[in-house]
């Protein structure tokens, strides 16, 4: 980063930590200097930041991300304070927007580190997103509870965070109900079906030609019309919503892995051909080597949707537990700590699947030119 920048940085978020000594925090609370802890706390983070202010360079990085951290520190503990929470002025808002641009800085500098290589690199890479998502939570904290925003509109992340960790049975009950029975066995069949018939489609063209219009009409159809006649079809239970999650995800995987089949080159095709390849050779060492990538490609993007649909379908009759069910009673009872719980229980889930199933591709299409450095 330019280091005037991040000097001119440093020195605002200095001096908003100063109008935050100014500046009234709260309607009705005392200056800050009247409260000895936090004061010495924004101190301190003032001297951090004007040491990173004077050093504006790659350095400057751990003093501002421990300034940013003091300064977010100092903020939660005066909204511990009833004189504050809901009432918040200017003041308590300049030490939010000091760690906001400080932290900001921080991210900025590390994302633009490029000498790092190796395991130095991928802590790097991790560290830009984990410290930027804490900012978000960070700011969406100090904004629920400085503007005293009702928790039935909208809570807190800490809120929502004791209220998942005080529920881990029931959520536990619901992540086996929703993921692991309705989405596992319907991404499973709904993309193996996609592969087996873009084969086939592949092998004979006409199939092809016929196939990926019903497949782009029922790609189309409604998820809330075509999820209650799936539980008159199969019932309340999970196989309903495992059928919702084939027809969600068959006709991804279908148009993805017919383009993947079909990515391979004259020459290769004639390579094989010239060493007198019958077809199921040139499929197992030519096509569906090249539609690796594609086919991948398909599997992130269902598992998504596969979770998407499920919970969807749980809207519309279900047994007493699942994430759908779950998030549509609670909100109906205006227990909105609980919709988070659930949103979080289902946001994570989300993530690992597509972590679990990038880590699959990573190892499976290491040759791919996307992979090369």
């Amino acid at each position: 980063m330019d280091p005037r920048k991040l000097r001119l940085g440093f020195i605002a978020a200095t001096a908003a930590l100063a109008l935050a000594f100014v500046l009234p925090l709260a309607r009705q609370s005392p200056p800050l200097s009247a409260y000895a802890v936090v004061r010495s706390i924004v101190g301190a983070a003032a001297i951090l930041f004007l040491l990173a202010a004077w050093l504006s360079d790659q350095r400057a990085t751990i003093p501002g991300l421990a300034g940013a951290t003091l300064a977010a520190t100092a903020s939660l503990v005066l909204l511990d304070d009833a004189a504050v929470a809901g009432t918040a002025r200017a003041g308590f808002w300049m030490i939010v927007m000091a760690c906001w641009l400080s932290a900001a800085l921080g991210v900025v500098n590390l994302a633009g580190t490029h000498q790092a290589r190796g395991r130095r690199r991928r802590a790097l890479d991790l560290m830009v997103p984990l410290l930027f998502g804490l900012t978000v939570f960070y700011l969406w904290e100090v904004a629920v509870r400085g503007f005293g925003v009702p928790a039935v509109l909208l809570p807190s992340p800490s809120a929502a965070a004791t209220k998942f960790a005080h529920s881990l049975p029931i959520l536990g009950a619901d992540f086996v109900q929703t993921f692991i029975r309705g989405v596992l066995a319907g991404y499973v069949i709904g993309c193996g079906a996609g592969l087996l018939v873009a084969i086939l489609a592949h092998r004979y063209a006409f199939l092809g030609r016929g196939l990926l219009p019903l497949g782009n009409f029922f790609s189309a159809l409604p998820l809330v019309g075509v999820a209650p006649i799936m539980v008159m079809w199969f019932g309340f239970d999970w196989p309903s919503k495992a059928a919702v999650v084939v027809l969600v995800t068959f006709f991804p995987m279908l148009v993805n892995a017919i383009a993947g089949l079909n990515a391979a080159g004259h020459i290769e095709r004639d390579l094989m051909r010239s060493y007198g390849a019958t077809h199921a050779q040139a499929l197992a060492k030519l096509h569906l080597p090249a539609a690796l990538p594609f086919i991948f490609n398909a599997l992130k993007i269902n598992a998504t949707l596969a979770l998407i649909g499920a919970i969807v379908a749980e809207f519309f009759g279900t047994p007493t537990q699942g994430i759908g069910f779950r998030i549509s009673t609670e909100a109906g009872r205006m227990a909105i700590d609980m919709v988070w719980a659930e949103i979080a229980l289902a946001a994570l889930a989300g993530m690992a699947f597509y972590g679990f199933v990038t880590l699959a591709e990573r190892a499976t299409t290491f040759w791919h030119p996307s992979y090369r450095t």
